[in-house]
């Protein structure tokens, strides 16, 4: 199938019931995950700006699941595309499911979004526009929505995995 084509199984089924499906499906994969690594942690599901969302949490010492997370989330991303074909597998359709483990991506989330509003206050005192390091996809669209949420506007420049935002004036 091809990006933006829907599975017959898809067809006529809410968006809502379809993304709660996909965090069922994740649930179960990042489950048995979990069982093989023998570590710790619950599951919580949600459905965040028409992607599922889904988290691994742990009341014990977050320590373990750093592992899981890895150095700069690389491993976190890893486990996220590893965590979408398994959806894919199922529903035949491509996941934008977003995973955060252990809270790291709602922290990196704050942290950008307070490097985007900092930018765009820069790029407001001097007239210049702003290059920022690179970023992931993830990590490039909070700046993004930061920016513009300043009143600015914001583009993506150069090949992955070099891939970063510009900061522009209004």
């Amino acid at each position: 199938m091809t990006e933006g084509t829907t599975s017959p199984a898809a067809e006529g089924v809410d968006p809502l019931s379809r993304l709660e499906q996909e965090g069922e499906i994740a649930a179960d994969y990042l489950e048995g995950l979990l069982d093989i690594a023998d570590l710790d942690g619950d599951i919580d599901m949600d459905v965040e700006a028409d992607r599922a969302a889904v988290s691994i949490i742990s009341d014990s010492s977050t320590r373990d699941l750093q592992k899981l997370v890895g150095r700069d989330g690389e491993v976190l991303e890893a486990l996220q595309e590893l965590t979408r074909l398994a959806v894919h597998r199922e529903t035949g359709d491509r996941s934008r499911l977003m995973l955060d483990i252990a809270g790291y991506r709602a922290k990196k989330r704050t942290e950008l979004a307070e490097l985007g509003a900092k930018a765009a206050d820069e790029v407001k005192s001097t007239g210049a526009p702003v290059k920022l390091d690179p970023m992931t996809p993830f990590e490039r669209k909070v700046v993004h929505d930061a920016v513009a949420a300043a009143g600015l506007r914001s583009e993506s420049e150069g090949e992955e995995p070099q891939r970063f935002v510009v900061v522009l004036p209004a």
